[in-house]
Parts: structure tokens; sequence; C-alpha cells
């Protein structure tokens, strides 16, 4: 048997691995919906295999784990949680065991990982560290929203969040219609469920009449709501209660 000495800064016998472990991107529902209604079987076979997790929320994760049937007992799992509380050094260690051969996934709160969402961290991670990201099939609510809008599917930008001060706001709405008219491009963007008639509000007043505008709410779920006006036919109709519901916005000018 070979003595390594004290201060030897090199591998172990124990690290050493033919090669990396991957890391899949695990997508999740949208809503509190059974996995398997809307995820492929092919992503009940992954995660069941698995037994470490990034995740975005341990709870959300763990009922997920739940319902998916995941052979791994809850106590066994190993989760790394990421989220804007999550500091650097610990950020740094979620993919020692993918470095030493280990098959790790990554799991969002909601739909697929990495997309409006700190997953994204982590996948750059796994670049740089020469580790296999295996993307897995899921919902994504700003994909489908936009097939369901009947907006330009061709050129599109997701913008994230609109300011929340008034006046930058108003700037930011007007400057995404004026991009949407000039380059034919369906912008599209989310907002904090509570904050969601607010936002709306805005929208009805910022963008002129024939700006066209998607609202598209509780994707997958039972109660999902997807409806294209222009900005005038809404006034007209009338918004239907959305407050405190995933949302996904949608302007084409």
């Amino acid at each position: 048997m070979i003595e390594l000495p004290e201060d030897y800064e090199g591998l172990r016998p124990d690290e050493f691995s033919a090669e990396p472990g991957k890391l899949y991107l695990i997508p999740t529902t949208l809503g509190d919906n059974e996995p398997l209604e809307v995820l492929p079987l092919s992503v009940k076979k992954v995660v069941i295999e698995l037994d470490e997790f990034v995740v975005e929320n341990e709870k959300t994760a763990r009922r997920f784990f739940k319902k998916v049937g995941i052979k791994t007992p809850q106590d066994k799992l190993i989760l790394h949680v990421l989220n804007k509380y999550t500091n650097e050094s610990d950020r740094s260690s979620f993919l020692d065991a993918a470095q030493k051969g280990k098959n790790i996934g990554l799991l969002s709160e909601a739909g697929m990982p990495a997309i409006a969402d700190p997953g994204s961290e982590v996948v750059r991670m796994a670049h740089d560290q020469g580790i296999q990201v295996v993307p897995l099939v899921g919902p994504s609510s700003i994909l489908l929203g936009l097939t369901a809008s009947g907006m330009n599917g061709q050129n599109f930008a997701f913008v994230g969040y609109l300011p929340i001060d008034k006046a930058d706001r108003k700037r930011r709405i007007r400057q995404l219609e004026r991009r949407s008219m000039d380059e034919k491009q369906t912008q599209i963007f989310i907002e904090t469920p509570y904050r969601n008639h607010k936002l709306i509000d805005d929208l009805l007043v910022h963008l002129l009449p024939k700006t066209r505008l998607c609202l598209a709410a509780n994707l997958t779920m039972p109660a999902e709501f997807v409806q294209t006006f222009t900005v005038e036919e809404w006034k007209k109709a009338g918004v239907p209660k959305l407050n405190k519901i995933p949302c996904i916005f949608l302007i084409q000018g």
C-alpha cells in the first residue's frame, strides 16, 4: 500500500474516477398537478435513480420527489439549496460529487431549470468543469405562452421582470413596444403574481390601442387561461381575475 505524505495536495485514491458524472436538468410541473400528467416517463426514470440534487426550494423539491416515487428515502437525499441567499463558497461545491463520477440533478421550483431561474449558474459551472449537461424534456411556461399566443414565434425575446418604479416601468413598456414594432419581435415578460393586475393596468395605459397583448395563466392546469386581444379590445372586454396566479405576458406591436 502506498503511503501518502500528510502534506500531499493531489487527488487521493478514493477520488479518482474514469470520468465525471452528468448534470441532469430536471423539469417539474408548473402547478400542483401530478408529474406524469405533464412530464414524460423518461424524466421519472432518471430522477428515481439519483440521490443528490441542486434545488431552488427544498420543500417543493421533496414534494415533487414524493410524487415521482423516488427510490432513495427522503432522509438519505442530498439537497443543495440554490437561491438568492446562497453564498459563493457553498455554490462552488455543488458539483463536487459529479467531479468524482456521480450523476446529480438540477431542479427548479417550477418548469424548466435555468430559465428565469438561478440554476443557470450551476449549468455554467458544469460546462467550465467539463461535466456533461443533459436537459430533460418538460414544460416551460414561457414557450407554452408563446405558442398559444398567436404571436411571432420566429423572433421573440424573454426580458424577465419589468421595473417596479412607475416612471421606469412606463419607459420600459414603451421601449419594448417600439422594439416589437421595429423588429417584428414578440416581447415576453413575467411579474410577481400578486402584482399581476398592477402590471396589466400599466400595459393598458401605456401601450398603443392596436398593440396585441396576450395573457397566459395557469398553463397546463385545469383552470388554464390564454387570450390575445389588442389593447383596445382588452379595455372593452375586461380582464379576468389573475391576482396571485402565475402569468406570462406577451406583446407584439
